[in-house]
């Protein structure tokens, strides 16, 4: 890594992430020394609509449920080796979450922890709902949303770790600003140098999945073998001054860095690789070059960077209805056949009241279709070991009761050998997007001791 080089590792890539990979990427950061940085992504769509909930529900609760078991095991390693950790577990609470992290630290016998709190992104407000009323489709704009949060960028966690922060906690912010905001802080950038900060809007997008750039979601037995994949680790990004930056990983983890996993990744999510759009810059990846250095090193180059768009993205989640889901297993001889008709004598009872998907699970799921046009097409063959499933949304809730009930029901009232029924009933969130001019959704920042 270049003298001037600052390495941020990454300690998750989403709420349901490992909660111990991030010790082995402190212990490397720690062992290697030098300016280091550690960057929790935990936020999800959902995730900030169900911690919106919880919220409601409970003034004290509303961010990370894994906040102590992600942080608590480095939080003390990190402050003593001076490694900023900045992380969107705050979701829909932010200043709770902060609270939190400082009894964490007071645990662990750190004397003071400064904890930046970012705020700024969340619109379920009486204003941000008045401004989405400009900007969402007329027939949502009178809807109350379940939340409704603007996606901010770096400079403002920049300005928290400027100002001493030892943790930055957000909100909804852009994920490749987690990564984004302590390059700005370490090499003094400012919010114009667009090559800059698109080559760091890169490296935090490698950063953000975890281990999606390490071996995960990428194994492929005997395609694209992963060494030890249950131990992998998670990746490093080490960021030099003008942008330009080398992928490695935690040191004796199990996993991969490679051309193939770094370009996999690089591509993921991304709409237009002349034009991946962030609130802090609009990242081309059209003239990118991707080079093995040597084992689990890998340096990205040509990545530009231009103006940043003039808007901020906004995501609004609103009730949309229930889900039903349920189950039934039939096994042995005939078996592929029961389990058809036993999805015709529920489609037949329920009629048009639910639109139905049927998945014959062992035979047909993955590639069926909610028309139930795949399963036609088929003919019937000889599966011995066949799961139906039966699923339907809908706003009225005793609808979707019915259905689960027809499926209970075939225990006694439909084909023979039917068993191991299961059932589920769950409220939808359904999200809409829209755009809204920046300068009306300020960030701001305030530091907690």
């Amino acid at each position: 890594m270049a003298t001037d080089g600052l390495a941020i590792g990454s300690g998750a890539g989403f709420s349901g992430d490992r909660t111990d990979a991030a010790g082995p990427v402190v212990a490397t950061l720690v062992s290697r020394g030098g300016p280091a940085a550690l960057i929790f992504e935990t936020l999800a769509e959902r995730t900030l609509a169900l911690a919106q909930i919880a919220r409601r529900q409970d003034p004290a609760t509303g961010y990370e449920p894994q906040l102590d078991r992600f942080v608590g095991p480095i939080l003390k390693a990190c402050v003593e080796h001076r490694i900023p950790i900045v992380g969107n577990f705050g979701a829909a609470n932010p200043r709770a979450a902060a609270a939190r992290l400082q009894a964490l630290g007071r645990e662990r016998g750190l004397p003071r922890l400064r904890v930046g709190i970012v705020e700024g992104d969340d619109l379920s407000d009486d204003r941000g709902r008045a401004l989405l009323r400009e900007y969402l489709p007329p027939g949502l704009a009178a809807r109350e949303p379940v939340s409704a949060n603007v996606y901010q960028g770096a400079k403002v966690i920049a300005d928290a770790l400027r100002a001493g922060a030892d943790v930055v906690v957000t909100g909804r912010v852009a994920d490749p600003s987690l990564a984004v905001g302590p390059a700005m802080a370490h090499h003094g950038w400012q919010e114009t140098d667009w090559d800059q900060l698109g080559r760091a809007t890169m490296a935090g997008h490698l950063l953000e999945c975890g281990a999606q750039v390490t071996g995960g979601y990428f194994a492929d037995p005997g395609f694209k073998d992963v060494p030890d994949l249950h131990a992998v680790g998670f990746p490093i990004a080490e960021i030099a001054g003008d942008g330009s930056f080398v992928v490695t990983k935690a040191e004796r983890t199990g996993g991969l860095v490679d051309a193939r996993t770094v370009k996999e990744q690089l591509l993921y999510e991304v709409h237009d690789p002349a034009a991946y759009l962030t609130p802090d810059v609009v990242a081309d990846i059209s003239q990118a070059e991707v080079s093995e250095l040597g084992r689990n090193r890998v340096a990205v180059s040509g990545v530009r960077g231009h103006p940043r768009p003039a808007t901020l993205k906004v995501n609004a989640c609103f009730d949309g209805g229930w889900l039903g889901e349920a189950e039934i297993s039939y096994a042995g001889p005939n078996a592929e056949a029961r389990a058809r008709l036993a999805a015709e004598v529920v489609r037949r009872r329920i009629g048009d009241a639910l639109a139905m998907r049927f998945d014959l699970i062992g035979v047909l799921s993955l590639f069926a279709d909610d028309g139930g046009r795949a399963a036609a097409a088929r003919a019937p063959g000889d599966a011995r070991d066949v799961r139906l499933r039966v699923a339907a949304a809908h706003a009225d809730r005793a609808r979707v009761e019915r259905l689960l009930a027809e499926v209970t029901a075939l225990y006694t009232c439909g084909p023979a050998g039917g068993g191991g029924v299961r059932t589920s009933l769950r409220s939808r969130l359904s999200t809409v997007s829209c755009f809204v001019p920046r300068e009306r959704v300020p960030a701001r920042f305030e530091i907690l001791e």
